[in-house]
């Protein structure tokens, strides 16, 4: 008889997939039953460093060597018989030599992973026999109708069906609960088993993160490099002929004075053209990465955008030593945005820009070595990212590596703009 319905349906599917006969009883029941031979060697290894008359080091000796050993039979039997993958810890050292046994007994993995074994596994199967006690117990409590009918009717009591009833009824008990307490066993077993056999969960973070820290320092060094290899394309050609163009226009406005007039105009046109497609490619170029900058370092750079500035800025750039380069190219473009910003929304006379390096605030074991940069104006202030003024894409800028951004600009002015940047990269 089908059934029908959506809550009934799903309630017997439940019930059917965790029936004492299920595949997932049986399972959990054969991974918890497998945990007693696999834990056989360290049992015989403590039974006989406790049971030995003088000092038993031989027996821990050999758990010792066998740790490798076992902890594939572990992971073999949580793969095999509960499809949990249990991830492998990166060996330390290399193979056979007295440093490398030294560095892996020295590392907290190899513990760990002892520590499943002599504590764990003995503990897990423990859990094991109990269910298979539980199941026999339970068939045979179960079957106890069975056994009796069994034996002669001389040797039945005149009240033999008493108690049996209720063996009966703990019997079914039992065969209902087995499941469960094997999957609970199975539950804590894997828990423990991804704690400790497998890689440690917070040096795996710390390891990614420093994985992923120089992915993107190796992505920011192939962009800046890209950014090199494009301005020095469009210097070394298109750039060159726009000047041979210009001068060629010039030479020939100069020396072909007998031309008509409107050839004269449109050569005029085309040389004045030509000239401010030239000034427009320079601004380009020092926008993708000026020369000065990998020629002469910061101070020269920011020298040459404090220049271009239309207002007064005041600049003092002490680094000492150069920082890295990525480092010095978001330092250059975070001070040309800045007063880019400066010039068209602060409304400012003046501006100051001030590039230290030193330690953070903290102290160098703290912060490390920043270069810090402070942009100060006496504009109208009001400056916020949300009001789309550019500061959005600086932030951006300043935190493609790890830098801090702390923008104060109250209405009024004036307007301090501080950013760090870790010069480690």
């Amino acid at each position: 008889m089908a059934i029908r319905g959506g809550a009934p349906r799903r309630t017997y599917t439940w019930i059917t997939a965790h029936a004492p006969w299920s595949a997932w009883a049986w399972r959990n029941t054969a991974f918890t039953a497998a945990a007693i031979p696999a834990a056989l060697p360290v049992l015989l290894g403590l039974t006989c460093t406790v049971t030995a008359p003088g000092p038993g080091t031989i027996p821990p000796l050999l758990i010792l060597l066998l740790g490798r050993l076992l902890t594939r039979l572990q992971r073999s039997r949580f793969r095999a018989l509960l499809g949990l993958d249990v991830p492998k810890v990166a060996r330390e050292g290399g193979r056979f030599t007295p440093s490398a046994l030294v560095k892996r007994m020295r590392s907290e993995a190899t513990w760990r992973q002892y520590g499943y074994h002599l504590l764990v596994s003995p503990l897990a199967a423990v859990a094991g026999a109990l269910v298979v006690l539980a199941w026999a117990f339970g068939v045979a409590a179960t079957c106890v109708y069975g056994w009796i009918w069994i034996l002669p009717m001389e040797t039945r009591t005149p009240a033999w069906g008493n108690d049996y009833d209720t063996i009966t009824g703990c019997g079914v008990l039992l065969l209902l609960a087995a499941p469960w307490l094997a999957a609970l066993f199975a539950r804590l077993d894997a828990v423990a088993a991804a704690a400790l056999l497998g890689p440690n969960r917070a040096r795996e973070l710390e390891r990614r993160v420093e994985d992923l820290a120089e992915s993107r320092a190796g992505v920011l060094d192939a962009a800046d490099l890209e950014r090199r290899r494009i301005e020095r394309d469009l210097h070394d050609g298109a750039q060159q002929r726009l000047v041979a163009l210009a001068m060629n226009l010039g030479i020939a406005r100069a020396t072909l004075p007998d031309l008509p007039a409107e050839a004269k105009a449109v050569i005029d046109e085309a040389h004045r053209e030509a000239k401010e497609a030239i000034e427009e490619l320079n601004s380009l170029v020092r926008g993708l990465h000026p020369a000065v900058l990998e020629d002469r370092g910061l101070d020269a750079a920011l020298s040459g955008i404090a220049a271009r500035a239309p207002f007064p800025v005041e600049l003092t750039v002490d680094i000492g030593q150069r920082p890295g380069a990525t480092v010095e190219a978001v330092a250059y473009f975070v001070v040309s945005e800045t007063l880019a910003n400066v010039a068209k929304h602060a409304r400012a006379e003046r501006c100051r820009v001030h590039v230290v390096r030193g330690p953070a605030a903290g102290g160098p074991g703290r912060g490390g070595d920043l270069l810090r940069i402070t942009v100060t104006d006496d504009g109208v202030g009001g400056a916020a990212p949300a009001r789309g003024t550019g500061l959005v894409g600086l932030r951006k800028r300043v935190g493609s590596v790890d830098g801090t951004i702390k923008i104060e600009s109250p209405l009024g002015g004036p307007t301090v703009i501080t950013v760090e940047l870790p010069c480690g990269l």
